[in-house]
């Protein structure tokens, strides 16, 4: 039996996922988490471990790349399906560099959930074919990352703040950092983009299909 943990912050999805669950041989929603400090404590609490974590990335407080860090710090060989509201290139890559065993939008059949757990739960990754022909082409590719790849988690967290249009200081409040130190991040992103200003950025990321 797979015994999943569902970590997402709206308990529709959670539910929406144990419906999908339900039906299929072999696999078990034995807990679920709201925010990724419950799932912790239940991590390091539970006697019987989980084999699959299904874990949301956009959750409150610690964001689910954050947490998948940590989850891999303490718990190395437990299995982690990022499921996501974004799109493949949006967080795909990131995450499965990170430590996901597989990644999944939540646009997704059902079906593929099914598909999903069972293969990450065996040690498998678990991505779509588009992403696998990309994963393949970096490999053969001198240099294939677009811009917006080559900057680290919390660089890429503001990029798309910035694209977004929110101001130094609304992203500062947001993310609990000094003026200072968003304008430092700012700096970096530029450079690493190759390009001079916001209006850039939010044209690239428009292009690139990165806006929510």
């Amino acid at each position: 039996m797979i015994r999943v943990c569902i970590v997402d912050d709206h308990p529709i999805v959670r539910e929406g996922v144990k419906q999908i669950v339900s039906g299929a041989r072999g696999i078990m929603i034995v807990d679920e988490a709201p925010d990724g400090r419950d799932l912790l404590e239940k991590i390091r609490e539970r006697k019987v471990p989980f084999d699959v974590v299904v874990l949301d990335i956009s959750l409150p407080g610690k964001s689910g790349l954050e947490l998948l860090k940590q989850i891999r710090e303490e718990k190395p060989d437990l299995p982690v399906l990022m499921l996501s509201i974004h799109p493949e290139e949006q967080y795909a890559v990131r995450s499965l560099k990170a430590g996901a065993s597989g990644y999944l939008t939540k646009d997704a059949v059902p079906g593929k959930l099914v598909q999903a757990i069972r293969m990450v739960a065996k040690g498998e990754r678990y991505v779509s074919h588009t992403l696998a022909q990309r994963l393949a082409n970096e490999l053969v590719d001198k240099d294939p990352r677009p811009p917006h790849e080559r900057l680290s988690d919390r660089e890429y967290q503001i990029f798309r703040m910035i694209a977004n249009g929110s101001s130094g200081n609304e992203i500062g409040k947001e993310l609990h950092l000094s003026p200072k130190t968003v304008s430092t991040y700012r700096t970096r992103i530029f450079q690493k983009m190759n390009m001079k200003n916001d209006a850039e950025l939010a044209r690239y990321a428009l292009a690139s299909g990165i806006l929510d």
